[in-house]
């Protein structure tokens, strides 16, 4: 991931170029040359300059680039600067902007930090490996196909330490921003990476607390943010969940259901769907306790609900057409609540 970091500021950097900028003033004038160390007049000092670096170009090359953006005159004593200032070997690739007017001295601190120009990439909460897959290969260029094959490397995953059993689950659903041409393997580190972040110490203690592991905890977060269409209700289909495994029920969750039978989501699910995975270790509805692993990827919201999830006595739920649900405490009081729920739908 691409972090914008300018920890070293500009001009700590150009106070210790000072004596190399000196010298160079005297080799440039000594040379018929321009001592000028900024681009070409501008008569707005807004305005802005886009230039691609491009990988393995040496300073007299990225001078030359620059020249052609009109930034610097001459290439080769920029090149020189570059030098006698000690940054020749540490200009990063990458497309930059540039304000038309900036000096030799601040564009080569952008070369040495690194300040690309980033896209952003957002990873929706909910998502699937598969359909996170999709979304890095529309953002790498790469071939989908060749995205989900990264994704179920076992020597990456095994590299990555992720709690397993694949990666779903462990990509964090955020909005990320990038450098541009950053190859998919990179992305999909720095997802982990915003996932690791998540487990604050306090977040740690809190799972403990728990008695989960953290792998657990995530497929337990997983199943409340495929289930939550309402933000406020997460904590408390947190809650169901949980009194649910207390109590040694079936979770009976139809999100699992779904995510073992794979492919496009039905928007409705049947017992004879139900029926067709039921030795499926995902299938919620015949298998107990929590199923193997994460079924998507949970946003950080639904994992702190799965961490502290709501005192509440329910032990079912049936979703409203608006997408928010009926909470319930007995199987008669969530048949009522289906059967009141479908005679609104249909009019009665």
């Amino acid at each position: 991931m691409f972090y914008e970091s300018k920890s070293e500021s500009g001009s700590t950097r150009r106070a210790l170029r000072t004596g190399g900028a000196l010298l160079l003033t005297w080799l440039v004038l000594g040379s018929g040359g321009c001592t000028s160390t900024g681009g070409q007049a501008s008569d707005s000092a807004a305005a802005e300059t886009e230039v691609l670096i491009p990988s393995g170009a040496t300073a007299v090359q990225i001078g030359r680039v620059l020249q052609r953006a009109g930034l610097v005159r001459f290439p080769r004593a920029f090149a020189l600067t570059a030098r006698i200032t000690g940054a020749e070997g540490s200009l990063k690739a990458g497309r930059y902007r540039f304000p038309t007017d900036a000096s030799w001295f601040e564009i080569l601190d952008e070369l040495e930090l690194g300040s690309v120009e980033t896209v952003s990439l957002t990873i929706p909460e909910g998502f699937t490996l598969w359909q996170i897959a999709a979304r890095i290969a529309g953002f790498t260029g790469d071939d989908p196909d060749s995205v989900r094959t990264l994704l179920g490397d076992s020597a990456l995953i095994a590299e990555l330490a992720t709690p397993g059993p694949t990666l779903e689950g462990y990509l964090l659903p955020d909005t990320y921003r990038f450098a541009e041409d950053l190859p998919a393997r990179a992305v999909v580190r720095a997802l982990v990476e915003g996932y690791r972040e998540f487990w604050t110490p306090e977040r740690r203690a809190r799972l403990e607390s728990l008695g989960l592991s953290e792998r657990e905890l995530v497929t337990l977060a997983s199943i409340v943010e495929k289930e939550a269409r309402v933000a406020e209700e997460r904590p408390v289909i947190a809650g169901v969940y949980w009194n649910r495994l207390q109590r040694g029920m079936l979770l009976q969750a139809d999100p699992t259901v779904q995510y073992a039978l794979g492919g496009e989501p039905r928007e409705r699910l049947l017992y004879s769907d139900i029926e067709a995975v039921a030795d499926n270790p995902y299938n919620t509805y015949t298998q107990p306790g929590l199923p193997p692993g994460p079924i998507a990827s949970p946003g950080a919201a639904a994992l702190d609900a799965a961490l502290s999830p709501a005192d509440v006595p329910y032990l079912y739920f049936v979703a409203r057409p608006d997408g928010s649900h009926v909470f319930t405490r007995t199987n008669r009081e969530h048949v009522n609540a289906k059967n009141r729920i479908r005679a609104e739908g249909s009019g009665n």
